[in-house]
């Protein structure tokens, strides 16, 4: 049966409004409010992410990170936010932090995490239909924007006062300070007179990160006798440094690379008759006719918890200490970023994040697995509170390289999911 365009657009018609009324019903009177006003600020939003996009701040570079800061600063307390800029010492080279809060009594105390540094110095801004391209535009000034919309929205609703909320956007996440614990102390005092954490690093798909693998470094030295090459391998000679640090490195391999969320990489090697290696430059002379008298390796090690990590390290430890002749060697680990593992407290955030996205019309969010996230800010606290990553706006791709784009059509949409998930825990 043939029907008139005038009785296919009615229809269309009537598909929207049923679709609206059901979406209508599973959201409070307050929660539509918050969607509308998203909806309605969408190029505004667009706009203020262009603007810190086209801000340089690469964590070494202080005065742009800071320049980002301002701007949050002045937003945050333009809807009633109190607001402080924390100064980290000189000798860090680190810019600091922004830390804001509500005032209010009521509700699940939580904490807001976000970062405005990014690894490489700056790829202004473009658009590409929904597309926008630019350094840090993904990893994450994409979810920095969720955190202040969804709070502008809070805000306009009228369910912002009452609230305790606390936000902290970090100037160093993507190189932290040392010592961290001063650059990570106010976070983790934060952590401690709050309920929940959300980080709004950005969203992978349709999923949430309940856990994500920490990150620490460990360095080996070797050392060996040396002498003509015709000797080695004899009681007197021994083996050689070279030899050593192989065996060593490819028993890590054989005792560790099967292991669940556990990697190491050995990023930087250097050995011979002379050799030296500082964080990551090295250099080595030596000869064919000559015993290698030492080496210098250094690398990563990641995990899902401290008991993971720590168990790695005694691994490595016992490996090492198995010298061959005439060698000794010895390693050293440095901790970084803590891993956020996952519990039973970061997958009820999780249920209530997918209610959520089920009630706005969404579809469903799903646990991201550990081992597709790196390390994060959120590992110094998950010990303290329960959390969950991966909620902000900026899915997309290239994080950390050139051509680093977000994806603009999503972000009203992870905005609306953000903000009615910190409506309902505040509530």
């Amino acid at each position: 049966m043939k029907r008139s365009l005038s009785q296919i657009s009615i229809m269309l018609l009537l598909a929207l409004f049923c679709g609206a009324s059901v979406y209508a019903q599973k959201l409070s009177p307050d929660e539509q409010k918050i969607v509308r006003y998203i909806d309605a600020h969408e190029d505004e939003a667009i706009a203020l992410f262009e603007k810190i996009v086209n801000i340089e701040s690469p964590t070494e570079n202080l005065a742009g990170v800071k320049q980002v800061g301002i701007v949050f600063n002045n937003e945050l307390e333009s809807i009633g936010l109190t607001v402080k800029w924390i100064d980290m010492p000189a000798d860090m080279k680190r810019a600091g932090y922004l830390i804001a809060e509500t005032n209010g009594t009521k509700g699940k105390r939580l904490l807001l995490l976000g970062h405005i540094d990014t690894v490489l110095k700056g790829e202004k801004f473009r658009r590409e239909r929904n597309k926008a391209y630019g350094t840090g535009a993904t990893d994450m000034k994409g979810g920095d924007v969720t955190i202040l919309f969804a709070l502008k929205a809070l805000h306009d609703a009228g369910v912002l006062k009452d609230t305790r909320i606390t936000v902290m956007l970090t100037g160093d996440e993507e190189s932290a300070g040392l010592p961290l614990k001063l650059s990570r102390g106010d976070m983790i005092a934060a952590a401690k007179r709050s309920d929940l954490a959300l980080s709004f690093e950005p969203a992978v798909r349709n999923t949430a990160t309940v856990g994500r693998r920490g990150a620490s470094f460990w360095s080996l030295e070797v050392e060996a006798k040396t002498g003509h090459s015709g000797q080695i391998f004899k009681p007197e000679m021994g083996s050689g440094a070279i030899f050593e640090a192989a065996r060593i490195i490819n028993q890590f391999y054989e005792a560790l690379h099967n292991e669940k969320y556990l990697t190491f990489n050995p990023s930087v090697i250097v050995g011979g008759t002379e050799a030296q290696l500082k964080d990551v430059t090295g250099t080595a002379t030596g000869k064919s006719n000559v015993v290698p008298a030492k080496v210098f390796v250094s690398g990563d090690l990641r995990f899902i918890s401290e008991e993971q990590k720590e168990s790695a390290r005694a691994k490595m430890r016992e490996i090492v200490a198995r010298n061959l002749p005439a060698t000794s060697a010895k390693i050293t680990f440095r901790d970084s970023y803590p891993a956020m593992t996952p519990s039973e407290g970061n997958y009820a955030l999780l249920k209530q994040l997918d209610q959520v996205s089920q009630d706005l019309g969404f579809g469903r969010v799903e646990a991201l697995d550990p081992a597709d996230r790196g390390a994060g800010d959120i590992g110094f606290i998950s010990n303290l509170i329960p959390g969950l990553d991966g909620l902000g706006a900026g899915r997309g791709g290239n994080a950390h390289a050139p051509g680093e784009w977000a994806d603009l059509e999503s972000m009203p949409m992870l905005i609306k999911r953000a903000a009615l998930l910190i409506y309902r825990l505040t509530r």
